[in-house]
């Protein structure tokens, strides 16, 4: 079974950087458990937990081969630091499913917050 990828920001449908999903698998719309917040980075998302968030995140949930996944953390600069693929809960349906997303290394304070859905 491919690894499951939940996606916020520029990587979904309609949005600058989808193409990089390309032959990968929609699931459906999904949305985090309370307790995360997006923040602009510069035009583009970057999710972080705070503890006093009700709303959640929504995105989309997308099953990812290996080879998709290996293009990805290299487009989101995992090995340069940039962004760490963990692992997230989101709201049922896939609230019993293992399931990642990439979330900033540096710190997001004093980034404009933009709430629980990006829009492109």
């Amino acid at each position: 079974m491919n690894p499951l990828l939940f996606v916020y920001g520029t990587l979904k449908r309609g949005c600058s950087n989808h193409h990089h999903l390309a032959g990968q698998t929609f699931v459906g719309a999904a949305r985090t458990v309370p307790g995360f917040r997006l923040y602009d980075l510069g035009g583009y998302p970057g999710i972080a937990a705070v503890a006093e968030e009700r709303m959640g995140v929504v995105g989309e949930l997308w099953s990812v081969d290996p080879d998709a996944l290996a293009r990805l953390d290299a487009f989101e600069g995992v090995h340069e630091g940039l962004y760490r693929r963990t692992r997230i809960a989101l709201e049922p349906p896939h609230a019993t499913q293992v399931i990642d997303a990439y979330f900033p290394a540096l710190p997001v304070a004093g980034r404009p917050e933009v709430g629980s859905e990006w829009i492109e």
